[in-house]
């Protein structure tokens, strides 16, 4: 009898949840979800394919060569429990296009890097140590240096490599990211946010033992880190990343995120630390992002030495293709910026 209560709130949060957000996914989700199981996936994984070492954990990576043999290296670095597929072909085929190579790596505990199976709370790993995952992807490519493009915690990763690795980084752009993510004067998750994604756990995430449940809960995640601009989500192309992540490669670690949340906690600020980055730096940030404010990117990037801003009105805490020229024009200039 204890448990009717709990019960009764579940059922009844789920629905003001709802009804707050007019459904989350799209009545022909289940449509949808059957078109992708049935027809032939495109390929997300185009470039050579190896394995880097740092000390005895293996990190998976991808390297896409463009037609310039001399061409300098991009590295990608992902965000909070995501793969190296979070990366969208129209982000980066143009620095391919530019004579660039690109690099996308499996931060650990993702893809096909090693997941961490004896973590714990007791014995974390910190951004540092995933900052020398990247480093041993450039030293297994005995590649001296590259430009370093972070997401989210990706950005916070390529922060740390900026300040202790400068020998091993030409220019660092973070995009949607935070200097300290736990910064008492600024709001680390936001509560609508916080909120909607318990909303979304009882709806999608209580059971996941079917792909179709662990796609849903995919994209309403996706769905929630949108902004306020007239663009919209392309529901297809996530789900069916999503899909390939489950059947094509090691599937989904539900551990993963507490352990990058634990990396990101005991990390904390790096404020002190950001005025010993001299190489170009562009900070990019979407001015309606729901988990990662803005505010967090107009503290932050003063401190960075003649660190340039993109601001995007409308954008959230994605890439949409919209936003995807004016973030290239701004990437390529801060490629092309020469060290201080």
């Amino acid at each position: 009898m204890m448990y009717i209560p709990i019960i009764l709130a579940s059922i009844l949060f789920v629905g003001l949840f709802i009804i707050y957000n007019r459904i989350v996914l799209p009545s022909s989700i289940d449509v949808l979800i059957n078109e992708i199981e049935n027809e032939e996936l495109p390929n997300f994984v185009s470039g050579k394919t190896g394995f880097a070492k740092n000390g005895g954990i293996a990190i998976s990576f991808e390297i896409m060569n463009s037609k310039n043999p001399n061409g300098e290296t991009i590295v990608l670095v992902n965000a909070h429990g995501h793969s190296r597929l979070i990366w969208p072909i129209y982000f980066y085929k143009p620095f391919l296009d530019q004579g660039y190579t690109v690099i996308k790596y499996d931060n650990r505990g993702l893809g096909e890097s090693d997941w961490m199976i004896n973590w714990t709370k007791e014995s974390p790993y910190s951004l540092e140590d995933m900052a020398k995952d990247a480093i041993a992807v450039l030293d297994k490519l005995k590649i001296e240096k590259a430009h370093f493009i972070g997401m989210s915690m990706g950005g916070m990763i390529s922060q740390r490599i900026a300040i202790s690795y400068p020998k091993r980084i030409q220019t660092l752009t973070s995009i949607m990211s935070s200097g300290y993510h736990g910064d008492p004067e600024l709001v680390s998750v936001p509560k609508k946010f916080y909120f909607n994604i318990i909303g979304v756990m009882l709806l999608y995430g209580r059971k996941l033992n079917t792909i179709s449940e662990k796609l849903k809960l995919d994209l309403s995640i996706h769905r929630l880190l949108k902004g306020k601009g007239n663009y919209k989500i392309n529901d297809k192309a996530i789900l069916q990343k999503a899909y390939y992540e489950l059947t094509k490669r090691k599937g989904l670690n539900r551990k993963v995120a507490d352990q990058h949340s634990t990396a990101i906690k005991i990390s904390g600020s790096r404020y002190d630390d950001l005025s010993l980055i001299k190489c170009p730096t562009l900070v990019i940030h979407g001015t309606d992002d729901p988990l990662i404010k803005i505010a967090h990117a107009k503290k932050y990037a003063p401190l960075i030495e003649n660190a340039k801003t993109l601001f995007i009105k409308g954008m959230g805490h994605d890439l949409p293709e919209k936003y995807i020229p004016d973030i290239q024009i701004s990437i390529v200039e801060n490629l092309k910026r020469k060290s201080s």
